[in-house]
């Protein structure tokens, strides 16, 4: 049986993922030497990583739930094929093989070289000014149980842990070693998660900066101290009232950071004055918080997010720069339509 319908043909020219591919392929033909780098030249011929890479998008776009799932979807599933690149009768990987070679990639920087590609790629629809801080829970792969004393003083199995005081200082998880004990807020169960951040553009949320750590301030400097560098105009920073701290609001303004963050005046003083407070960008900028609080809700509900399959800090920080490209790729296209004049009104 013979098929005279080649498989760009089967997908429809207005379909989303054409221009994705499209954003794709130039992003990755920039990355080219970096790929080249990562392979012997002998031994065994491995995946291409402009294949993994691709797939790796397709699980983001799709919620595909695992690995296994994913490559036996590129084998029937004919758009999936064709945006991988592979052909109609091209045999499909192993899903063993396709873990051990993204493994491969996990342990480099591609993931922050291809977020920063992208973003080169966005530049036209990102602000180069105004911006939004936050950070984020990441549910680690780890049972609480798990999480038991460091000097093995804990009787039992760690499931019965009532009335028991733990802490991250004195305890830790034997199934993920760098997962920390945290609580979203007051009153609220604490879980084994990771910190994950994001530096968010006002103009249309578009993420601009992003990693994981286990120190939400410390983490929010790094990134402002990173867009600040070599500028000589001040950049303006929103975020929420957890930011205002004394600490927190004295280095960024010595970062020559303008920071916008909701104060924090139950029971005591803010850290921010009327100097602040005043301005007309102060208000812009909490208007526009929310944009922050979109982008971590498509990379949990979306994305793999919500609770990371991962384990350890390298290999969760990889995914979660990878997922926010993947964020800013999924909606270029649209942005890329829409005509300039939209755009402008959309600037904060």
């Amino acid at each position: 049986m013979f098929s005279y319908v080649s498989l760009e043909q089967r997908v429809p020219q207005d379909h989303p993922l054409r221009a994705v591919r499209k954003l794709t392929d130039a992003v990755l033909r920039s990355l080219s030497p970096e790929f080249d780098a990562l392979y012997a030249d002998s031994g065994r011929p491995s995946i291409a990583p402009e294949y993994i890479l691709r797939a790796l998008l397709l699980q983001v776009f799709y919620s595909v739930r695992s690995e296994r799932l994913l490559v036996e979807q590129i084998n029937y599933n004919l758009l999936f094929r064709w945006f991988v690149g592979l052909g109609m009768d091209d045999a499909v990987w192993n899903h063993a093989v396709f873990s051990k070679n993204r493994d491969r990639l996990l342990t480099s920087d591609v993931a922050q070289q291809f977020f920063a590609e992208v973003n080169k790629q966005a530049k036209r629809y990102m602000s180069d000014e105004h911006f939004t801080v936050d950070g984020t829970l990441i549910q680690a792969w780890a049972l609480q149980k798990s999480f038991r004393s460091k000097d093995g003083s804990d009787d039992g199995d760690g499931a019965n842990f009532h009335g028991q005081k733990r802490s991250n200082k004195t305890h830790a998880s034997t199934t993920d070693a760098d997962a920390r004990l945290y609580k979203k807020s007051y009153g609220k169960e604490s879980k084994l998660s990771y910190l994950g951040h994001a530096l968010v553009g006002n103009r249309n949320g578009l993420i601009a900066a992003a990693m994981v750590t286990h120190a939400e301030r410390d983490a929010a400097l790094l990134m402002l101290a990173e867009k600040q560098e070599g500028r000589s105009r001040r950049i303006t920073v929103g975020a929420d009232k957890a930011y205002d701290t004394e600490d927190f609001v004295r280095t960024v303004r010595e970062l020559n950071v303008t920071l916008h963050v909701t104060k924090n005046d139950k029971g005591r003083a803010s850290n921010l004055d009327r100097r602040t407070t005043r301005q007309l960008g102060y208000a812009v900028s909490l208007s526009r918080r929310w944009l922050v609080e979109k982008g971590f809700g498509w990379l949990k509900q979306t994305g793999p997010l919500r609770q990371v399959k991962l384990r350890g800090l390298e290999k969760v920080d990889w995914l979660f720069v990878f997922s926010c490209a993947a964020h800013n790729l999924i909606r270029l296209p649209r942005l890329m339509a829409q005509p300039p004049g939209r755009l402008r009104e959309q600037c904060a």
